[in-house]
């Protein structure tokens, strides 16, 4: 069963955090057309307002521009709120060991912040981006919830204080939350532009410009890559789960797994490009291979991703040729 087929209660209010970025705008949009009334707060700082433009238009919808690093704001945001699904963050491994102090207002601040709101307002469930970077340098495949390894980068120490807090939380003030560890989400209205670009829509964009992309390492790195509607799957799923899977981290992936290279002649046949690649040296602070186990999400969410890799880049490039 797809997300569009589920319902929530009657008068369901939704605060989605980030809800101006990749993965917040698409859970905007899918509540919006669902008919239920959504409120995005965003400050913008990696979020774009093109994103969710559209949608300000409907009555259902509406944007509030702030900071989660600010209590108040969160406060004021999620007064009256049913289920809050927290995208806000920023992203990138690279990025957070150039600014580990940012990383920190944000990611670990900036998300309390918002799980205290929601504590004292009252909110059902509390949803929120975790990410597949707290397996850090656990070698086994596939990552299963558990056997984490000692995190490489600020970015996954913040994301693992956060699951700690969504633990705290549910065990000391019975808030319901739920950790989403994503693996490599791609889909419509991933950002393709910058240094710190996510490799798809950056290969994408580069290859449809006939510029040379660069694959930092060998290009033998393999990664579960999932698609969009799979994220929004887990993160509905999440806000109708039983109360007993609350305070833990799911791993939301697609069980797959994709070899670099592959995936860069994949895209060159299928943009119809024959571009040899640049190497680079490898990233720091990045995960050699990441493959998903989510029967626990499947077993405690309901979690039963459609798209699997080939469906959704196909749906992803077809997507980027229409709005590069």
């Amino acid at each position: 069963m797809g997300f569009r087929d589920l319902t929530f209660e009657k008068g369901s209010v939704f605060l989605i955090g980030g809800g101006a970025g990749f993965i917040g705008s698409n859970l905007c949009e899918a509540l919006v057309d669902m008919g239920y009334t959504v409120r995005c707060l965003d400050n913008l700082s990696t979020g774009k307002f093109e994103n969710i433009a559209p949608l300000t238009e409907k009555e259902n919808f509406t944007f509030i521009r702030g900071d989660i690093r600010e209590l108040d704001t969160c406060m004021e945001a999620s007064k009256g709120v049913t289920y809050v699904m927290n995208q806000a963050a920023w992203g990138s491994v690279p990025r957070s060991i150039e600014m580990p102090l940012l990383y920190e207002e944000i990611n670990i601040r900036g998300t309390l912040n918002m799980m205290e709101a929601a504590r004292q307002n009252g909110v059902k469930k509390f949803v929120y981006a975790s990410s597949s970077s707290v397996y850090g340098d656990h070698p086994v495949l596939p990552k299963k919830e558990g056997q984490e390894g000692k995190v490489l980068s600020p970015y996954a120490l913040t994301k693992k204080v956060d699951e700690e807090y969504g633990r705290l939380y549910k065990e000391l003030y019975d808030l319901d939350t739920y950790g989403l560890r994503y693996f490599n989400v791609f889909g419509r209205r991933q950002d393709p532009e910058g240094m710190y670009a996510a490799v798809i829509p950056k290969f994408i964009r580069q290859l449809m410009n006939d510029e040379v992309p660069t694959i930092h390492g060998d290009g033998k790195q393999s990664r579960d890559f999932t698609y969009i509607d799979n994220v929004i799957e887990a993160n509905l799923k999440a806000c109708l789960a039983s109360s007993g899977g609350a305070g833990q981290a799911f791993n939301i992936g697609a069980g797959g797994r994709e070899f670099l290279i592959d995936i860069y002649y994949d895209l060159c046949e299928a943009l119809g490009k024959k571009t040899e690649p640049n190497f680079g040296p490898p990233r720091k602070g990045d995960i050699r291979d990441s493959n998903a186990d989510i029967s626990k999400a499947k077993e405690l969410l309901g979690y039963a991703p459609e798209f699997d890799f080939k469906k959704g880049i196909e749906l992803a490039i077809d997507w980027y040729k229409e709005n590069l």
